[in-house]
């Protein structure tokens, strides 16, 4: 099984930063989608608990 996924064309969803996508593609990955994905909130525990109480309402 290992073998055959080295000997397939790779199929890579990037999630972050742009540059990984980009070096996959110079060194031949031909199908390579960038998401432009963040964490809700960039992250802040702060603002990421005020959004969960403001889900309450919708």
């Amino acid at each position: 099984m290992i073998n055959k996924l080295f000997s397939t064309d790779l199929k890579v969803i990037n999630m972050g930063l742009r540059d990984f996508s980009k070096n996959l593609s110079e060194a031949g990955c031909k199908k390579v989608i960038d998401l432009d994905w963040r964490p809700p909130a960039g992250g802040n525990k702060k603002m990421l608990k005020i959004l969960s109480e403001l889900k309450k309402f919708a």
